[in-house]
């Protein structure tokens, strides 16, 4: 108890609350932008946090992760475009939302979706950070394959109208995605010649051209009326709506933070896997599964909750026993090793004030986080209200500047343009390009734990006889099954409706 109370005299000050809320404001802002990543955001304050207090710097960096992994819901609803990798999902219903007429439902139901599950993560963070930490540390390569081939039986669900177009299109994304040095024995595989294929395709371009640039086409061959969304929409959104929304889909919103947290605290994993991967789970779970994906508050709230609740995750390990869970954890690692600090079992014992500071903090932040979003929704709202022909060049060269920022070289804006078109005539062609994506995302996952598993021993009978792999398995083979029996049940509705009218 005295710790705890020494932790709350340590962030409940001025100074440290000031320096949350700068962190949060420019997260939100970074997590907008297109190609300008939360990691990104978090390295440009790494050095300012050497010359403060740990607590003070781990806030700093904090403010910027839970504002960063919130603020890219605001361009995937108001423009289609993931402002993260992490809010791809976001985008599948929130833009529809807004395109519905419902922008300041989409944006409200987002924001507080990113809230409860940032909260119900830290709650899991507080109280079985040891437990999960330990049963994280159970996933050897066996465990991670049948975890990404669970996330990659996703397909089946994702793949709208055409369930042949979908495993096309996630073909197409695990092709591209073996491009560069083989991940065991570096040779360089399809890269014609060229050296900057070495490393393959960098992800944030491609997902920046499959997305931003292919939507920026479509909009700019579409006719000025059809741009414009109904000046007559509603800004915002009562609290109490949002709030009785997300009442009645509390077994998503919770369902969905556990599934965030969890695949969090997995080393790699992060917030662009939990968030498909929880928004398939909802799409299954759901009785009216065949309204994904035309504007159900059901699967912003589980992209959303997902998508913040991985935060509080990916602490777990960093935590526990000093192994960063993603990138941002990883600079945070670094800045507690800088001021002398080593994050592992022994970190409670030793510095018990400041972790449980960083526990207050992280709450904090996710209450700023809140806070500005709430205020700062009309201010959103003007994006709408720009001409098209003067936000789609913005828009462009900001993506054309995230995608340069990520290496500093000019061959990745040249990426961006090369699935920006791929990405157009796929959408032209009704190829859906979320399975693209989770390919391009899994496909070299997959393809490293297994050779990893079979260099380690190679009894096949492993992934089956191991507990958690077993399990893991199974369920992606019932949920392939289940996406295709989903599939051809909404396709033959579809088809009586159709000939109903």
């Amino acid at each position: 108890m005295e710790s705890i109370l020494l932790s709350f005299e340590a962030i409940l000050n001025v100074k440290t609350i000031l320096i949350l809320f700068i962190g949060v404001i420019a997260g939100i802002i970074v997590g907008s932008i297109p190609g300008f990543t939360i990691t990104m955001g978090v390295a440009l304050t790494l050095p300012f946090s050497f010359g403060m207090e740990p607590v003070n710097g781990i806030a700093l960096m904090m403010g910027v992760q839970v504002g960063g992994s919130s603020g890219g819901l605001i361009t995937a609803c108001l423009l289609g475009i993931p402002g993260t990798p992490s809010a791809m999902a976001t985008t599948f219903d929130g833009y529809p939302m807004v395109k519905n007429g419902q922008p300041g439902k989409a944006l409200a139901i987002g924001l507080w979706s990113s809230f409860i599950g940032s909260i119900i993560s830290g709650i899991i963070l507080i109280f079985t950070a040891p437990i999960l930490a330990e049963w994280a540390l159970e996933f050897g390569p066996w465990e991670m394959f049948a975890l990404m081939l669970f996330g990659i039986s996703a397909i089946a669900s994702l793949s709208e109208g055409s369930m042949l177009k979908g495993l096309i299109s996630g073909s197409l994304g695990i092709m591209f995605a073996l491009v560069g040095s083989d991940p065991l024995t570096a040779v360089s595989r399809f890269t014609f010649g060229f050296t900057e294929l070495m490393a393959g395709f960098n992800f944030l371009p491609v997902l920046i051209g499959i997305f931003a640039f292919s939507q920026l086409m479509d909009d700019i061959r579409k006719p000025p009326n059809q741009l414009t969304l109904d000046s007559t929409a509603p800004i915002s959104y009562p609290i109490f709506k949002t709030i009785r929304d997300l009442w009645k889909s509390g077994v998503n919103v919770v369902r969905s933070s556990l599934v965030g947290t969890l695949v969090g605290i997995l080393p790699a994993a992060g917030g662009s896997i939990a968030n498909i991967l929880s928004y398939d789970i909802a799409k299954k779970f759901s009785k009216q599964s065949h309204e994904f994906g035309k504007g159900n508050k059901d699967g912003l709230i589980a992209a959303e909750s997902a998508n913040n609740s991985s935060i509080g995750g990916s602490l777990v390990p960093m935590l526990s026993f000093g192994i960063p869970g993603d990138a941002v954890t990883a600079m945070m690692l670094g800045a507690l090793l800088i001021h002398g600090i080593q994050p592992g079992p022994l970190l409670m014992q030793n510095q018990p004030v400041l972790v449980y500071g960083i526990f207050i903090s992280f709450f904090l932040a996710a209450i700023l986080m809140l806070v500005v979003q709430s205020f700062g929704i009309k201010a959103f709202m003007k994006i709408n209200q720009i001409p098209h022909h003067l936000l789609v060049p913005i828009v462009l060269l900001l993506c054309v500047l995230g995608s340069y920022a990520v290496n500093n070289r000019i061959f990745d804006v040249w990426v961006l343009l090369f699935f920006g078109i791929i990405g157009f005539w796929m959408k032209a062609n009704k190829f859906p390009l979320a399975p693209f994506i989770l390919g391009i995302i899994l496909g070299p996952m997959i393809e490293e734990n297994l050779r990893q598993a079979i260099s380690v021993s190679a009894d096949l009978s492993l992934f089956l006889t191991r507990p958690l792999s077993a399990v893991l398995i199974v369920l992606s083979i019932i949920s392939m099954g289940y996406g295709i029996y989903n599939n051809m049940k909404n396709r033959k509705k579809t088809g009586e409706d159709s000939l109903g009218q």
